[in-house]
């Protein structure tokens, strides 16, 4: 009697990444991911302890690609700035799984590359040994939050867009200037969440770094 073919930790990854590919990881299942894969759960379970450990490891191979050919250049903010842009864009190419790393975040091989840059980076910006972990904690979670969101934001099928656009006008178009004075004097150059996504990332991140700089010594 032939065995049951044994995967390998990669082969897993793969296939659990193309189920986030068309899927979502509130629907994703070890089980689900076992029938794929023609196999049971109890044979993932050498592999990966549970779901959440999966799913880090799926997310940390977005960073290791992000990473991959990366070489540091320009002073410190440069640096940031290209490594926040690199994980937007690599997250970008793989929106369920940006929806995945802020939820879970990540932990491997990709994950330390990626915070090794940025606290030299930081470090090379003059602060204060003692600051640059709260500065990296921070610029962390600004990044997190800007790229899962923009992922959730870009999944979205058109028709929910289109529903979300139009509910958009009413909300902000249709105020009532004496109960909302503010927003209806704004109205008209309010923008909705989807437009010129990356200008305002790259714009919140510098105006971050910005003040991190004017706390330098």
């Amino acid at each position: 009697m032939t065995g049951r073919r044994r995967w390998s930790t990669e082969e897993i990854l793969d296939t659990a990444a193309e189920l986030l590919r068309t899927g979502d990881a509130e629907s994703f299942s070890v089980r689900r991911l076992a029938a794929a894969l023609g196999t049971d759960s109890s044979s993932l379970y050498r592999h990966f302890r549970n779901k959440t450990e999966l799913l880090r490891a799926v997310a940390d191979r977005i960073l290791l690609a992000s990473m991959d050919g990366y070489r540091p250049e320009g002073d410190w903010k440069q640096r940031v700035t290209a490594l926040a842009l690199r994980l937007r864009e690599a997250f970008g190419e793989q929106l369920q799984l940006a929806a995945v790393w802020g939820r879970y975040g990540s932990g491997g091989t990709g994950s330390r590359m990626a915070m090794e840059e940025l606290l030299q980076a930081l470090r090379a910006s003059g602060l204060p040994d003692e600051e640059v972990p709260v500065h990296y904690h921070r610029i962390v979670i600004l990044l997190v939050s800007l790229i899962s969101s923009e992922a959730g934001i870009s999944t979205i099928a058109p028709k929910e867009y289109e529903q979300g656009m139009e509910q958009f006008r009413v909300t902000v178009l249709g105020a009532d200037p004496e109960r909302f004075p503010a927003l209806a004097h704004f109205a008209r150059d309010i923008r909705p969440l989807g437009v010129e996504r990356r200008v305002a990332f790259e714009e919140i991140l510098a105006a971050h770094l910005a003040q991190i700089e004017a706390r330098l010594p």
